[in-house]
């Protein structure tokens, strides 16, 4: 028997595992995750509809799958939401309110120990709530903190390490890019799932921010607190920080008093930024600048949408979601240990994906078995297995495997944060920035197991509006 004929002989879920390793291959040798998906993914959806209808037919059918996926999908209305919310941080950025919520940060907690690395989480969690994009979270504050650590003598390393870390939060807190990602593969309400990452992400700062004091109290010279100010100073500078709890504001209204849908939302903030930063006198060079910058990352993540796409059809072709979904379920292990070792599996795999690509490319798998391994898309909490109905799981699920992509952000060796912040810091190398951040995964692992122990920290807003 020729190899082409054992080939077309295989069943789907075999040529699903096959096509699925290829990727794998492509992804660890260094192909680009929306390349390597949709090379994956057209080769598998022809290998498959050869084997049913002959290569010529089967090539066809693939290649106009092939053409029309990527529009179908991406011309929702639902991510239409992504450029906005990106938007609202680069205009946020060029109109100052960065600096400022930065300096009033400063003022307001640099006199605890360790209190420019505790001003600059809590600065960025601001920054975070207006911006959808990890990746400019860290480049805004690699540019205003580490130079004002270094000055108070902070080792570069550490002043490095906090400011990656930190950008990981615009990951959970709203507006928040990836969670839309999720909720659009899910078919997850979108406002469900932004109201659920303010508790979450507002934890993770505060573990953070709890993890530098305990570090400035127990080493010598870790760098000096800042001093000096006084009440008035601190109320003078709250000012020129409130437009940012202002959008804040106005985004949390649109959704939770059913104002306006997110996409609304986000449009508003983005034009209210915009003005706020015409009064302050932003210049056409500045408006260019944050527009350049908002189109190249949405059009990155748009290709890793469009990419993977096409493997995640091609997935559900090959049958392998319920495949493995059944697999899961019939392990002789708790639900909950095999929870577990799904997030070790994200964590492994984001030492080797970017975080958009790595969601895209596992939830249309290991989303239906969560599920079922809850109990099934009808059960209730009183009868699941994690103690949460199926749509508080799916909201659930979809807080941790963010905070898990989170901590993908940071860890080597293509932590993407950390590469950033080396990028716009020279005196700072990536070894750096790598050393520098390894404090945080101990704060990343407390951070999801609390949210995985204790899921009342996700629903509990979401249930108070009525959408869990």
């Amino acid at each position: 028997m020729s190899l082409f004929e054992t080939l077309g002989q295989m069943d789907s879920i075999s040529i699903g595992l096959w096509v699925t390793g290829v990727m794998l291959v492509l992804v660890l040798i260094g192909v680009r995750v929306a390349f390597a998906a949709a090379m994956a993914g057209f080769i598998g959806l022809v290998w498959i509809f050869s084997a049913k209808m002959g290569f010529d037919r089967g090539i066809l059918v693939a290649i106009k799958m092939a053409g029309t996926i990527p529009h179908s999908k991406v011309s929702t209305l639902s991510l239409s939401l992504i450029p906005t919310f990106i938007l609202i941080g680069f205009l946020a950025y060029h109109a100052g309110l960065t600096r400022a919520l930065f300096e009033a940060a400063k003022r307001w907690v640099g006199w605890l120990p360790g209190g420019m690395g505790v001003a600059t989480v809590l600065s960025a969690a601001g920054f975070a709530a207006v911006s959808g994009a990890s990746v400019a979270t860290s480049a805004v504050f690699a540019r205003i903190a580490i130079p004002e650590m270094l000055k108070l003598g902070y080792d570069k390393r550490f002043a490095a390490g906090v400011v990656a870390a930190s950008g990981t939060l615009a990951s959970l807190i709203p507006p928040s890019a990836i969670l839309v990602i999720y909720a659009i593969i899910v078919e997850q309400d979108v406002g469900a799932l932004l109201m659920a990452g303010f508790l979450p992400g507002a934890f993770s700062a505060l573990v953070y921010a709890g993890l530098i004091i305990f570090m400035a109290k127990t080493r010598k010279d870790f760098g000096p607190p800042v001093t000096g100010y006084s009440w008035a100073q601190r109320f003078e500078s709250l000012p020129a920080a409130m437009p940012i709890f202002f959008v804040v504001g106005i985004i949390v209204v649109c959704i939770y008093g059913g104002v306006g849908t997110p996409t609304e939302a986000g449009s508003l903030g983005a034009f209210v930024i915009l003005c706020m930063a015409l009064k302050k006198g932003m210049r056409w060079n500045e408006l260019k600048g944050a527009l350049m910058e908002t189109a190249k990352l949405t059009v990155m993540i748009f290709t890793i949408i469009w990419g993977v796409l096409l493997y995640v059809r091609f997935l559900g072709f090959a049958d392998l979601p319920s495949a493995f979904s059944d697999w899961i379920t019939s392990l002789d292990q708790s639900p909950m240990m095999t929870l577990v070792f799904i997030l070790l599996a994200y964590a492994v795999l984001g030492m080797f994906m970017d975080a958009i690509g790595m969601l895209l490319l596992t939830l249309p798998v290991v989303y239906p078995a969560v599920i079922a391994l809850n109990g099934g898309d009808a059960v209730t909490a009183a009868d699941s297995a994690f103690g949460v109905s199926s749509v508080g799981c799916s909201i659930w699920f979809g807080i941790i495997v963010v905070k898990m992509a989170e901590f993908c952000l940071i860890t080597p060796p293509i932590g993407l944060n950390c590469f950033v912040v080396a990028g716009v810091r020279p005196e700072c190398s990536v070894q750096d920035v790598f050393r520098g951040v390894m404090p945080f995964f101990i704060a990343d692992a407390i951070t999801i197991a609390t949210l995985v122990a204790m899921p009342g920290i996700v629903l509990w807003l979401p249930e108070l509006m009525g959408l869990s």
